[in-house]
């Protein structure tokens, strides 16, 4: 008989969260702390300088201005990690200076990071993330999850993860990404609903369709997950955007998690006008975690 997969606690010792000061930087961070204080997390904030200075023109007073721009982002973020919602949660600043696509990675190595915590603007788009274009990259290539803040998502007093949905795409070998869904629901005693998408399938085949996939995803469950939740399965025939928004509005979720590809989207995410992470996160009403498969 096959090995029944199991549920192993995550471990998140340590969470990354840059901030670049702005409100919708700000607005994310209540999301950062709460998973800190569940996990018992050291929760580092930092603040990358760009290399290049402030300045339209070159002078000879270059370093000056160079220290100014240095001492002015030390004191916000001094400031920023003196905050009150920051009480009684382990926290350790970090000043670094460099491209965030460089910046980010060197931080999760050096530090151990566990997960990344982003917030957005209110523009449409990870291409729009308050670190600027390169953010994208960082979900795409972290070496740890990401969970990012969209601009849809409303302000929290204290987020709880009472309903998780757990996108999935059986061709690509969901096992992580079932792994840190399930994870997530036994330490939260969470609901989870596990999501395939499958558009364009005739609607005289769906009956089958919809059966070959209950059953290759239920050999994804553990026996030991009836004991904390029901694992609920659902086959949508939208596209995989609108079937996970429409799904995270209906059942009130309070966190999608679902993987991204380091260097290529799904042939679906092709066809799309974003690829279909980076639509979900701009447009979905609740923080995204992605898991880079």
């Amino acid at each position: 008989m096959p090995t029944l997969p199991q549920v192993t606690r995550l471990s998140l010792k340590n969470i990354l969260f840059p901030t670049d000061f702005s409100p919708a930087s700000k607005a994310a961070l209540p999301f950062a702390v709460a998973l800190a204080r569940t996990y018992g997390s050291t929760l580092l904030i930092t603040h990358a300088i760009p290399r290049e200075p402030f300045l339209e023109v070159v002078t000879d007073r270059l370093p000056a201005q160079d220290d100014r721009v240095r001492q002015d982002a030390r004191h916000k973020l001094d400031e920023f990690t003196h905050s009150q919602s920051l009480a009684n949660t382990p926290v350790k600043a970090v000043l670094d200076q460099g491209d965030l696509q460089d910046v980010i990675p060197a931080i999760i190595e050096e530090q151990n990071i566990d997960l990344v915590v982003l917030g957005t603007h209110g523009r449409r788009g990870v291409s729009k993330l308050v670190l600027g274009s390169s953010a994208e990259t960082i979900y795409r290539s972290a070496a740890c999850p990401v969970l990012t803040i969209g601009p849809q998502v409303h302000d929290v007093a204290d987020w709880k993860l009472h309903r998780i949905l757990c996108p999935v795409d059986i061709a690509e070998d969901p096992e992580q990404l079932m792994h840190y869904a399930l994870s997530l629901a036994e330490e939260n005693l969470s609901d989870l609903v596990i999501l395939q998408a499958i558009p364009l399938v005739p609607w005289q085949e769906r009956p089958a369709v919809a059966e070959r996939c209950r059953r290759a995803l239920n050999r994804l469950i553990p026996e030991q997950a009836q004991d904390w939740c029901t694992p609920e399965i659902l086959i949508r025939w939208e596209h995989a955007v609108e079937a996970i928004l429409q799904t995270a509005q209906e059942r009130e979720s309070d966190l999608i998690i679902m993987s991204v590809h380091k260097s290529r989207v799904s042939a679906l995410a092709a066809h799309l006008p974003w690829p279909v992470a980076s639509e979900v996160v701009s447009r979905a009403s609740c923080p995204v975690l992605t898991v880079r498969v």
